[in-house]
């Protein structure tokens, strides 16, 4: 009779945690396969073996764990059925190789493939995008090689985060290839049992303060009165920045994805593509109007404005991606009809409400719900960039008025 126990290896160190192996005997020959799973004794239950249940419950690393040993223990007693099975003698060494030849080890690229996947399965083409993107340079890094997920540590990170500064990588796209990478990481850790180190957290994963993306209130009256073909490229351009500016700055993924079915009642009902949050948004006279505009064009279509032609979400995909370039090639050409300084992005109708609205004196709060941000950081990093002149006004009031106490 073949049999399989789990235990805990303490460390020869107080306080650090020990491993645990999995023990296989057979006719009086015992033999053990060690593994990357690291506890602290609190964390054991030795009578049982496994992780103490009134621990585990609570967090997502350890009940990973425990469902990680769950499965290798059944990849345990598969082996020794089949070989029992097979009728001929075998001894616990075998059951060992037969078990370390088939394991399975958790590997950067190989799990970032798999999650891509997940994600493409659940229409997340935009993240799946993003993480293939990473996956590409890290692959670049590692020279087309995969390393263990376990190995993923702080130096591994560091050295990666130096090859993309010695590659002219800015601070935000390095910090988009880490936030990526890190939540492969860190999905493994909650999966598949991975010890989490914090390996990422010395790098950096924050967001510079970019460039003004807004531009003056002045500029958008200027736009809507320029004399443009209504069916030209420029003057669907002019329609889109002037919707999605009328309509608390709507992202292109979301105009392009909105149908007919989300007008309901003098409203646009939606969910917004990047953080699934629905929001509602009256229309007005001059949304009517863009609206009433392109009704001929998508007879027949499920889709608003004649963006995207196809429900197949790769294919409708694709076909956002292109409008988008498109977009915003015709938006660089609107800018050049309005000024040397203009600069026009698909980002700018959205930032533009948002300092808009702030010269306004609406309240941040309101801001962030109108603009359906799950969180008002997320706002105020759009006004981080608001004119610096409304600033320098004011400190030149605060100047004047001190001057004036001091004559």
């Amino acid at each position: 009779m073949t049999r399989i126990k789990i235990k805990l290896r303490l460390s020869t160190v107080s306080g650090r945690a020990g491993t645990v192996y999995y023990q296989i005997s057979r006719k009086k020959e015992v033999r053990q396969i060690t593994t990357d799973i690291h506890l602290l004794p609190e964390e054991w239950d030795a009578s049982a073996g496994c992780v103490c249940k009134s621990v585990y419950s609570g967090y997502f690393r350890l009940s990973a764990i425990q469902h990680r040993i769950d499965r290798e223990v059944e990849q345990l007693r598969q082996i020794i059925r089949t070989l029992e099975l097979s009728g001929g003698d075998f001894s616990a060494r075998t059951v060992v190789e037969y078990f370390c030849s088939s394991r399975k080890v958790v590997s950067v690229l190989s799990y970032g493939q798999h999650l891509i996947s997940r994600l493409t399965e659940k229409g997340k083409l935009g993240s799946a995008r993003n993480l293939r993107c990473t996956l590409s340079s890290f692959a670049d890094f590692l020279h087309g090689k995969d390393i263990a997920l376990s190995m993923l540590d702080e130096v591994v990170v560091g050295e990666y985060a130096d090859w993309l500064a010695k590659r002219g990588i800015t601070s935000n796209s390095s910090s988009f290839y880490m936030r990526n990478l890190r939540s492969v990481y860190n999905r493994a850790v909650r999966e598949e049992g991975i010890e989490q180190t914090f390996p990422f957290r010395y790098v950096y994963t924050g967001i510079d303060k970019t460039a003004k993306r807004s531009v003056d209130e002045k500029v958008i009256i200027r736009l809507k009165g320029l004399e443009l073909n209504d069916i030209s490229g420029l003057g669907f351009a002019r329609d889109l920045f002037l919707f999605s500016y009328c309509t608390r700055g709507m992202s292109f993924v979301d105009m392009a994805y909105l149908r007919h079915k989300d007008i309901r009642n003098g409203y646009i009902c939606y969910k917004r593509k990047k953080t699934g949050r629905p929001l509602s948004i009256r229309i007005e006279q001059i949304v009517q109007e863009i609206i009433n505009r392109y009704q001929k064009r998508t007879t027949g279509s499920c889709y608003l404005f004649p963006i995207l032609h196809t429900e197949d979400d790769e294919q409708s995909y694709k076909q956002y991606q292109t409008g988008l370039r498109y977009y915003n090639k015709q938006l660089k050409k609107l800018a050049s009809l309005l000024g040397e300084d203009i600069v026009l992005t698909s980002y700018t109708s959205r930032h533009t409400w948002a300092s808009t609205a702030r010269k306004h004196n609406v309240p941040v709060a309101v801001i962030s719900d109108g603009m359906g941000h799950t969180s008002e950081k997320t706002t105020l990093i759009y006004l981080s960039s608001i004119d610096t002149s409304v600033i320098d006004r004011a400190n030149a009031e605060l100047v004047a008025s001190l001057n004036r106490k001091s004559e």
